[in-house]
C-alpha cells in the first residue's frame, strides 16, 4: 500500500474513536481517572483547572452514566470510578452508587473547578489530594494527550512538545488535499478501511436511542411527530435530518452509549456518518461503497478542521456536513468536481453558526448543517454550485484555506465574547 495511504489509515485511527459523552467533560474525568491511578487510595479533594473553551463546551451538557451536567462530575466521578484504560470511554462502567459518591465530595466543597489562562484550547490540569498524598496529571494539545503526572510535586511523566500539539496539527507534513481524499477513498483496498463501518453501528445506535427515548430537546423525536401528523414528510432530507439529530440528542442527553468521534467531537462523527449512512440505503450501495463513502466523510472532515484550531467560536459541524455532503455525492454516483461543489455549497450555506459550548441544542445544529448537506448534495449533483462570492473561493482548497484563516485570525475575539457572556 501506498505509504500516503499509510498515513491517511494511521490518521484516521488516532482521531476517529469511540467517545461516551462530550469530550470536554470526558477529558476531566480521564485525566482524574489516571491521577487516581497515582495514589494508594481515593481522592479526599479534587481541584479541576480548564482552559476557556473546555470549560465552555462543558457547562451545559450531561455526563454519561451520572445524569448530571459539568466538569465536577465529570472529574469527582472520573477519579472515584474512572478506568484510565479506557480513554474517551473512561465512564462506561459508572455505577449509581459511585455517582451518589462522587456527588457527596462535591456537595462537601471538595470539588473545586476554576478556568485559567493558558494558550492551549484544550487543557485540563486535575489534582487529587489524598491524605498526604497528591496526584496531578496534566492534559494539553488533545483530550486524552497526557502533558504531564507529578506524584507529590515529583515529575513521574512527561511527553514531548511535539507528542502534546499532535491533535491540532495532525495533517502537518502529510501530502493531503480534497482529491487525494477522495481518490484515495475509491481506491484503496475495501479490507484496509473495513474498520470504518464500526461508526455506522455506533452512530446508528445512538441515532436508535434518541428516537426511542426522550433525551434533551427532542428534536429527532418532534420530526416523527411532525411526519406521523401529516406535517412534514419522510423524505431523504427529512430522515436524515430526523436520524441525526436523535443521535445528536441521545449523545447531549447524557445516553450511556458511545459516539463514534471525529477529532474530538461525538456530534461531529455523528454528522460525519449518519446522513452518509442514510443516503446509501437510499441508494442501495454495497457495504463496500457505504465504507468509502465514510472514509471520504471522515478524513475530509478531519482535513478541513486542521486548518483552524480544534476548539473555537466556529461550529465544526459546518464543515463536517460539507465533507459528508461530498461523500454523498459519490454515493449517489456523482463526479468529483460535483463533490468539490458539494462542499463549497455547505460551507456557502452555514459557515456563520457559531459554537456557545456543548449541550442539548447541538442537536439542532446538528440538524441544520446535515439540512445544508443534503440541500447540497442535490443542487451539486444538477452542477449548481456557489463560487467566488464571499469567503467561497472558485477553488475548493481557497476555500478551505479562506475558513481556517476566518477562524483563527477572525472569530478570536467572537470566542472570548461567548465565554464571557456564558460566565455571566
Amino acid at each position: 500500500m501506498k505509504p500516503q495511504w499509510q498515513q491517511y489509515i494511521h490518521i484516521i485511527n488516532q482521531v476517529v474513536k469511540p467517545a461516551l459523552g462530550c469530550t470536554e467533560p470526558i477529558a476531566a474525568a480521564y485525566a482524574a481517572a489516571v491521577a487516581r491511578t497515582l495514589l494508594t487510595g481515593d481522592p479526599d479533594a479534587i481541584a479541576v483547572q480548564v482552559s476557556d473553551n473546555l470549560y465552555k463546551n462543558s457547562m451545559g451538557v450531561y455526563v454519561p452514566g451520572t445524569g448530571k451536567i459539568g466538569l465536577a462530575i465529570a472529574a469527582a466521578a472520573g477519579a472515584l470510578a474512572g478506568n484510565a484504560d479506557a480513554g474517551l470511554e473512561v465512564l462506561a462502567s459508572v455505577t449509581p452508587e459511585q455517582v451518589a459518591q462522587a456527588q457527596t465530595l462535591i456537595d462537601a466543597g471538595k470539588v473545586k473547578v476554576e478556568r485559567t489562562a493558558t494558550d492551549e484550547f484544550i487543557y485540563c490540569c486535575v489534582t487529587l489530594t489524598a491524605g498526604e498524598q497528591e496526584a496531578m496529571v496534566k492534559i494539553c494539545g488533545g483530550h486524552t494527550l497526557i502533558a504531564e503526572k507529578r506524584l507529590n510535586g515529583e515529575l513521574v511523566f512527561t511527553a514531548d512538545n511535539a507528542q502534546a500539539k499532535a491533535t491540532g496539527s495532525i495533517c502537518d507534513g502529510v501530502d493531503i488535499n480534497i482529491e487525494s481524499i477522495y481518490r484515495f477513498a475509491q481506491e484503496v483496498p475495501f479490507e484496509e478501511i473495513q474498520f470504518i463501518l464500526k461508526a455506522s453501528e455506533l452512530n446508528s445506535k445512538l441515532s436508535d436511542e434518541g428516537m426511542s427515548k426522550p433525551y434533551g430537546l427532542e428534536v429527532g423525536r418532534t420530526m416523527k411527530n411532525g411526519i406521523a401528523a401529516g406535517i412534514i414528510g419522510e423524505d431523504l432530507l427529512n430522515k436524515i435530518v430526523m436520524l441525526t439529530a436523535a443521535a445528536s440528542d441521545a449523545r447531549m442527553g447524557g445516553a450511556n452509549l458511545p459516539a463514534m468521534s471525529n477529532l474530538g467531537s461525538g456530534n461531529q462523527g455523528i454528522a460525519a456518518t449518519i446522513p452518509v449512512v442514510i443516503t446509501a440505503q437510499c441508494y442501495k450501495v454495497s457495504e463496500e461503497k457505504l465504507a468509502r463513502a465514510l472514509i471520504m466523510s471522515h478524513l475530509g472532515a478531519i482535513y478541513i478542521k486542521s486548518h483552524y484550531p480544534p476548539l473555537s467560536a466556529f461550529c465544526g459541524n459546518t464543515v463536517t456536513s460539507a465533507a459528508a455532503s461530498m461523500a454523498m455525492v459519490y454515493l449517489a454516483g456523482g463526479s468529483f468536481e460535483q463533490s468539490c461543489f458539494a462542499i463549497q455549497n455547505v460551507i456557502s450555506d452555514s459557515s456563520g453558526m457559531v459554537c456557545d459550548g456543548a449541550k442539548a441544542s447541538c442537536a439542532m445544529k446538528v440538524s441544520t448543517s446535515s439540512s445544508a448537506a443534503v440541500r447540497s448534495f442535490l443542487m451539486a449533483l444538477n452542477s449548481q454550485n456557489v463560487s467566488g462570492q464571499g469567503i467561497i473561493a472558485k477553488d475548493v482548497e481557497k476555500t478551505i484555506k479562506n475558513i481556517g484563516r476566518m477562524v483563527l485570525n477572525g472569530m478570536s475575539s467572537t470566542d472570548v465574547t461567548i465565554i464571557n457572556i456564558m460566565s455571566e
